[in-house]
């Protein structure tokens, strides 16, 4: 019976949503997403631009759950959330997710149309002057660092391509970063986020004495730049890398690694449901493309960043030959 309802909803998500940036294997929408260029590497972490026309009826109730700051501009869909705030609705807006420290719900309706780029732990503070806890689990109305209102609706509009969006936000970062010159990340908090992709089951204070540092101050850093305690980024790393490899955009040869940095299937159930509300199994009887679609370009991130797989090559989740706008 269960089976039979997962069915039935992906086969609903292929008749209405048509992606334009990318499918997954399963047929489900993915984001044209890549590392940004050198110079403004140490403070911008993804480009993501994401393209799917849909019913201009239809609801897709999905959610998120973010290990980035990130802004976005989303346009031609109304979309809403539940933060930290309450219930947001948006529509056509340049907003600013922090962080999160669980699931946010999330739905579109409409067409998916977003772009936007992940800055890396630290990457906040040092271009806003704020830190990151103070936007976790919120969305705020923003700007994207120093693109007028105005110049959005030329460059972010339905005529343009995902990797011509990508394009147009990495120069408006360029402008702004050189124009800023801000100082770099922590190197502590760099070094965590590559930890957190690594090895989020390797105990606190082994990171701390390989850094020379202690536990306080490696709570305090990554309380500031992070916006949640250090024992809880590497959960989150966990229960990430996991639901992933359930909405199948991850490498499947890594899915018996994954399984083994918890104790027991208790132990994994826990923790799954502490960020995501729901079982494992619960988790996998339904479509989630939103979700999917961050999910993934984690992913993309995490194997690039290790040197697992060489950048703009093909990813084994997706299917390479769908075309692209």
């Amino acid at each position: 019976m269960e089976k039979k309802k997962v069915n039935a909803d992906s086969e609903i998500w292929r008749k209405n949503l048509a992606p334009l940036s990318g499918t997954s294997r399963d047929g489900l929408p993915l984001s044209e997403n890549r590392a940004p260029a050198p110079d403004i590497a140490p403070w911008v972490a993804r480009l993501v631009s994401a393209k799917a026309t849909n019913d201009p009826d239809m609801i897709i109730a999905c959610g998120m759950c973010n290990d980035l700051v990130y802004t976005r501009y989303i346009f031609n869909g109304r979309w809403t959330a539940v933060t930290a705030d309450g219930h947001g609705i948006y529509r056509n807006e340049v907003l600013q997710f922090g962080q999160h420290s669980k699931y946010m719900p999330l739905t579109c309706t409409g067409d998916i149309m977003s772009a936007g780029f992940g800055l890396r732990a630290g990457a906040f503070r040092a271009l806003t002057g704020r830190t990151s806890d103070t936007i976790v689990d919120r969305i705020e109305r923003a700007d994207i660092f120093g693109l007028r209102q105005d110049d959005l609706a030329d460059i972010f509009c339905a005529d343009l391509s995902p990797a011509e969006w990508n394009l147009a936000m990495e120069e408006a970062l360029r402008r702004f970063i050189d124009k800023a010159q801000p100082e770099l990340p922590d190197p502590i908090s760099t070094a965590f986020e590559i930890q957190a992709f690594r090895d989020p089951s390797r105990q606190l204070n082994d990171f701390a004495e390989e850094h020379g540092i202690g536990l306080r101050k490696l709570e305090r850093v990554v309380r500031r730049d992070f916006g949640i305690t250090p024992k809880k980024v590497m959960r989150r790393a966990r229960a990430l890398d996991l639901a992933a490899q359930l909405c199948k955009v991850a490498d499947d040869a890594e899915e018996e690694e994954m399984m083994l940095r918890y104790f027991d299937q208790s132990h994994f159930i826990r923790d799954f449901a502490s960020f995501f509300g729901v079982t494992p199994q619960q988790f996998r009887a339904h479509p989630r493309p939103l979700l999917a679609i961050t999910l993934e370009q984690r992913q993309a991130r995490r194997l690039e960043e290790l040197s697992r797989i060489v950048p703009g090559k093909n990813l084994p989740w997706r299917d390479n030959s769908a075309s692209k706008a």
